[in-house]
């Protein structure tokens, strides 16, 4: 009875560390569902807040833009998702610098073209700036 409880408890404490999250951790994580929704809403004034002015943001096509050709895409629905999913989300912090990879899967309809879904891979780098994490660095896959 008791090599069962100590087990039982072995297990328990295991997985409360394995499972544990930092506040750094946590508050990236908040992060990217922050810039998820501002990027569905094409909200201006929190895209900007979250991210760099430094912002180097790559996607699946080979495209890159700074902070201002971000925002503009989003904003003009030259770029427009209506949906976004992320999943297998992993966040390693070191210092002020966060690493977040995760797969994404969307739904768009960008200006002038018909509504297509996409399926992502997504690299990005977050860094802490007097409290807060912002993007500083995006870069995007297509996964078949």
């Amino acid at each position: 009875m008791k090599k069962t409880f100590l087990l039982l408890a072995f297990l328990l404490i295991g997985n409360a560390f394995v499972f544990a999250q930092s506040a750094d951790e946590k508050a990236v994580a908040a992060t990217v569902e922050k810039l998820k929704t501002a990027i569905i809403s094409a909200d201006e004034a929190e895209l900007k807040k979250l991210t760099s002015p430094s912002l180097s943001y790559g996607h699946s096509n080979g495209l890159l833009e700074d902070q201002k050709e971000f925002v503009r895409a989003l904003v003009s629905e030259e770029s427009k998702f209506t949906k976004i999913d992320l999943s297998e989300q992993t966040i390693s912090i070191s210092g002020d610098v966060a690493i977040v990879r995760h797969k994404l899967f969307g739904d768009t309809h960008n200006k002038g073209k018909e509504p297509a879904q996409v399926k992502l891979g997504v690299f990005m780098v977050f860094q802490k700036v007097k409290g807060n994490w912002v993007l500083l660095g995006r870069q995007a896959f297509k996964l078949v």
